[in-house]
């Protein structure tokens, strides 16, 4: 099966504008634009949004995933101008704006440091340390090349429909960190994980669509909010709303990804879970969804034998 010609995007490109004469100055006008970003998702009805792009860009940071859908609120695919030419022989259209990203570039330094010998006697010596950078670089979107077909995902194996029900959800307990059962669940719960157990349970007779998300939900939570091993409640950590947006999130991003449609979950919660909390906190968030979210595609499409 191969992928059909995109045609131009009808949203053009709107790169960002890069003020600064210096690379530093440079990555702070972009870091800013990024702050400006991470607030509008969480207040506005643009966090849907931002999980669905990151559903099609879940291996890029979520730092590229907010600049990308700022730019170009259209694209599905991207990638630098020359590997879309030797990699996959399409070529970027004359006239097309590029989208602008950020690139690790982290370089070695010798530093002077205080190193505690054995003894406990106190000494310089020179270290070398990796020294975190970002380079600004430029992508286009599929929409903006044309060339040879691409051959498709391999998430489109799965038709967009849960008629591989039975192989998804052996592949979600091949990857889950802990057992995963069906049983009679009082109350209105779909699903909890036991903390103390180390087990997920879900509502058995549920329709195979709400079984499937509900199992990526409680995955998530194992993941992500698993007690110690002595079985006692941590002192730390995220509150119970925080938790069950990150496990939310997550499912819902998962499930878009496979074209597992569960729009019918509302996030409009998430406005009054952000309200109050500084960026910092909000991009932790952010970050631990991209991750996990990650980290679990890849570990599915693993055991389904999807290859991309």
């Amino acid at each position: 099966m191969t992928m059909p010609e995109q045609a131009t995007s009808v949203v053009p490109v709107t790169p960002i504008a890069v003020t600064g004469t210096t690379q530093r100055e440079k990555i702070k006008c972009i870091t800013d634009k990024l702050e400006e970003g991470v607030r509008a998702i969480f207040a506005s009805d643009e966090y849907r949004e931002y999980l669905d792009f990151l559903s099609k860009f879940h291996d890029y940071s979520y730092n590229n995933v907010i600049l990308i859908k700022m730019q170009l609120p259209t694209a599905s695919l991207v990638a630098g101008y020359g590997d879309w030419l030797k990699k996959h022989h399409r070529y970027v259209r004359k006239g097309e704006k590029a989208i602008r990203i950020l690139a690790p570039t982290p370089y070695k330094k010798k530093k002077e440091m205080d190193v505690i010998d054995e003894h406990g006697n106190t000494s310089k010596e020179e270290v070398e340390v990796l020294v975190p950078c970002f380079k600004i670089v430029n992508v286009f979107d599929v929409s903006q090349t044309e060339g040879e077909p691409l051959p498709s995902l391999g998430v489109d194996e799965l038709d967009g429909t849960v008629e591989q029900f039975d192989a998804f959800m052996d592949a979600l307990k091949a990857v889950s960190p802990a057992p995963i059962g069906y049983e009679d669940i009082p109350g209105n719960s779909h699903g909890y994980y036991d903390h103390v157990e180390r087990r997920i349970a879900i509502q058995e007779g549920m329709p195979q669509l709400q079984t499937l998300k509900t199992g990526i939900h409680e995955v998530a939570h194992a993941v992500l909010h698993a007690w110690p091993e002595d079985g006692k409640k941590p002192k730390d950590g995220p509150d119970r709303h925080t938790r069950e947006v990150q496990a939310e999130s997550v499912a819902y991003t998962v499930c878009q990804h496979y074209g597992l449609e569960t729009s019918d979950y509302s996030f409009a919660y998430i406005a009054g879970w952000s309200s109050g909390r500084d960026v910092k906190e909000l991009k932790e968030s952010l970050c631990v969804i991209r991750q996990t979210a990650h980290d679990l595609i890849a570990a599915i499409d693993a055991a389904l034998g999807v290859t991309q």
